[in-house]
């Protein structure tokens, strides 16, 4: 069975050779700590590559097609200030901020590209053209080819209808202009939906797409950074949308990037088409009490919990129990609940894929 097959069938609740090998993948510090415990190949010649690493543990992955339908172009990345301890920069999507130079932190922002009505029309008139060429690559002929003969599920990206604006604006001001100016956030919401459609549609009609890939982060550790009302009014009908256009083209696994709790959500992802909650992180939800809520409505992916793996072999040997039931049932792909972090020896990685492998039915590498 090819990895594009076990991927389908085991989203359709089919009959598999073997549940689908994947994961989210690592946090570059993790790869580092590794190197000092075994990792005894270079990942990577010019520094690390996910994919080069996710590749060396022999995992199958499920890549999605080069179609950009975020800034076209985007900002200019460049560092404002940097006085050697900290750097102040912006980014990709015009964000402004302030970091550590030394390991990872969460950074200060500063500014955000949108702060009012006339600076959302500049950026929609100017970098969220959707008949802008560049939304495709200039190889994208040759690109064909090659999927045409894939053994491996392709997928496209839609942007989200929230994570984006929230970047866009900062959280705080998004959130005041959902109340004080639903009107901006309804234009923006429905140029985005406009431009989804728009721009995924020669992708569909050229390319045998397997699934879409949404990144929507929006909930925190105890819920969603909306109400559940503002979700139903200014979103779910507007993924439906998006869903439903899929659908004509025969994409109807439609993957949704979402941390922090979702329970309150799951009902409006599933009413707009949204029907695989990805990666699922078990400090905030609970993905086996999901399915039992929702059965074979809801696609999962992820869910393992990354704490177990800090832990030791008897944890991980319990957290592989726990999430076997729902493996056995279909429509799963467990792996870490998010990218491995450096706080998991490589010792135990290797058990927990091991075991991990063991129960999906993969073993002899």
């Amino acid at each position: 069975m090819t990895q594009r097959e076990r991927f389908l069938k085991t989203m359709n609740f089919e009959q598999v050779d073997r549940v689908p090998d994947m994961e989210f993948g690592y946090w570059e510090e993790t790869i580092e700590r590794w190197y000092g415990e075994g990792l005894n190949h270079r990942v990577g010649d010019e520094g690390f590559n996910q994919m080069e690493s996710e590749l060396y543990f022999s995992l199958e992955q499920h890549p999605t097609m080069p179609v950009r339908v975020n800034f076209t172009p985007g900002f200019e990345e460049k560092i404002l200030e940097d006085d050697g301890n900290q750097i102040i920069m912006q980014d990709y999507e015009g964000i402004t901020y302030k970091k550590s130079k030394h390991g990872r932190s969460i950074p200060q922002f500063l500014k955000f590209p949108i702060e009012n009505r006339q600076d959302w029309e500049k950026i929609k008139k100017e970098q969220l053209r959707i008949d802008d060429p560049d939304r495709y690559p200039q190889k994208w002929e040759l690109f064909k080819k090659g999927w045409a003969k894939r053994d491996y599920p392709l997928g496209v990206t839609c942007m989200g209808l929230y994570g984006h604006i929230r970047n866009w604006m900062g959280v705080e001001n998004a959130s005041i202009a959902f109340a004080l100016e639903p009107d901006l956030i309804h234009d923006m919401m429905e140029h985005l939906t406009e431009l989804n459609i728009k721009v995924i549609e020669r992708a569909l009609n050229e390319v045998d797409v397997d699934f879409s890939m949404w990144w929507e982060d929006m909930c925190f550790n105890k819920g969603p950074l909306i109400s559940p009302a503002m979700f139903q009014e200014f979103m779910v009908p507007r993924y439906k949308r998006i869903t439903d256009f899929l659908a004509k083209h025969g994409v109807k696994i439609n993957i949704l990037d979402c941390d922090g709790k979702i329970d309150e959500l799951v009902p409006g992802f599933l009413e707009g088409g949204i029907n695989c909650m990805f990666p699922l992180e078990s400090a905030h939800t609970d993905f086996v009490a999901l399915r039992k809520k929702y059965g074979k409505k809801l696609l999962l992916m992820g869910g393992v919990n990354k704490m177990e793996l800090m832990k030791g072999k008897a944890e991980i040997d319990k957290e592989i129990k726990r999430i076997e039931p729902v493996v056995r049932e279909g429509g799963y792909i467990p792996h870490i609940d998010h990218r491995c972090p450096p706080d998991v020896s490589y010792e135990n990685y290797l058990y927990y894929l091991e075991q991990k492998r063991k129960m999906i039915g993969r073993v002899g590498l």
